[in-house]
């Protein structure tokens, strides 16, 4: 659903401002749901159980359902031919459900184990297959030549990098919350509520600040303000309080954020023709998703070997205080290592993304590269 809805913005604003308010819209109601959904999913599972937030999502798809019908206007295919590359839908699918189960399984079952050299190995001879096929097969799922725009494969990244700090933050902040504060779900949704807030607020503020400064300049700030947060909330305490210790870093992330996700989506969605709107829409949505994913079976990984090596260390048997000083150090190195992918994003910003001239803007003579042209 995601693609599909990106890719109606992209179709019906034009490049340039305009699109750009249009995704700030979008990054600010996708904050609001993701507001709703940590404080409802708080609610549900202290009240009615976990397993009730999958079911939540069966009537909320009926509703929008409904309303697309509704609302959405009708749209002709765009593309003449009907042909499905089923071979690498199935081979890029099957390569990244490897990779992310085997960074997964590798705490439990051991980094040199031969079942995740297996899940490692079939994910690489996936992808290469799934490469080859893209390269041969006369309708490609994801034609390759979209990333010789270097903007859209940059933008990807970026969003892989951001994703995969973001999933893992959300991750290790609910255990310290529930585990070492003794949060109920209620108080703990309650706590996450400043970060949607303030992508809102900077989402919705970052159409005007891109059309001063542009997009580049912005992502090579914007992610250190992340960083920054997630450095913060690599120092709380055993027993800090949430407005001294954890509000600060979670402002600074969100804030970062915001700027963030509309000036990607606007960098990796430059210069894209309208019949390919759903292919950078696609790309953009799996970088997230793929980068949360891996990103939170990596750092999981590492997270709980460090807890173990903790304990491991200690000169007696641990005790209920052990265990909680374990787990806070390894949420540390979570939150440590998850900055540093903010930091990768700014070299990627710095060094691969390019400022294109929109053709509202009147000092620019040039189009900006439309893929299939």
């Amino acid at each position: 659903m995601s693609p599909a809805a990106l890719s109606i913005v992209l179709v019906t604003y034009r490049e340039g401002h305009e699109r750009n308010v249009a995704l700030s819209v979008w990054g600010a109601v996708a904050s609001g749901g993701a507001a709703v959904g940590v404080l409802l999913g708080g609610i549900i599972t202290q009240y009615l159980g976990w397993r009730w937030n999958f079911f939540i999502n069966v009537p909320v798809g009926i509703l929008v359902l409904i309303w697309a019908s509704r609302v959405v206007p009708l749209h002709e295919a765009e593309e003449k031919k009907k042909s499905i590359d089923l071979f690498g839908a199935v081979s890029v699918t099957a390569a990244l459900m490897s990779l992310v189960y085997g960074f997964t399984k590798a705490p439990t079952n051991g980094w040199t184990a031969g079942s995740t050299l297996a899940f490692f190995i079939a994910s690489a001879v996936l992808l290469v297959a799934f490469v080859i096929n893209e390269m041969k097969v006369k309708e490609p799922l994801v034609p390759l030549r979209v990333f010789k725009i270097r903007n859209v494969t940059a933008g990807d990244i970026i969003q892989v990098c951001v994703a995969a700090g973001l999933f893992s933050t959300f991750f290790f902040s609910t255990l310290y919350f529930q585990e070492i504060l003794n949060y109920s779900p209620v108080r703990t949704g309650l706590a996450f509520l400043p970060v949607p807030f303030a992508i809102a607020i900077t989402a919705s503020n970052a159409p005007r600040v891109i059309q001063k400064v542009g997009y580049k300049v912005i992502l090579m700030v914007a992610p250190l303000i992340t960083a920054a947060g997630l450095f913060l909330l690599g120092h709380v305490p055993l027993t800090g309080g949430y407005w001294g210790h954890i509000l600060p870093g979670m402002v600074l992330m969100g804030l970062g954020l915001g700027f963030t996700f509309v000036s990607t989506l606007v960098a990796a969605t430059s210069g894209i023709a309208g019949h390919l709107s759903g292919l950078a829409s696609g790309l953009i949505n799996t970088a997230q998703q793929v980068g949360g994913s891996i990103g939170l079976a990596v750092l999981t990984g590492i997270v709980a070997s460090t807890t173990v090596r903790y304990l491991t260390n200690l000169h007696h048997s641990p005790n209920t205080t052990d265990i909680a000083k374990a787990s806070l150090h390894a949420d540390h190195v979570g939150f440590y290592i998850a900055s540093t992918f903010s930091l990768f994003a700014v070299l990627i910003a710095t060094f691969v993304i390019k400022q294109v001239k929109t053709p509202k803007d009147k000092s620019s003579k040039k189009e900006p590269v439309v893929v299939g042209a």
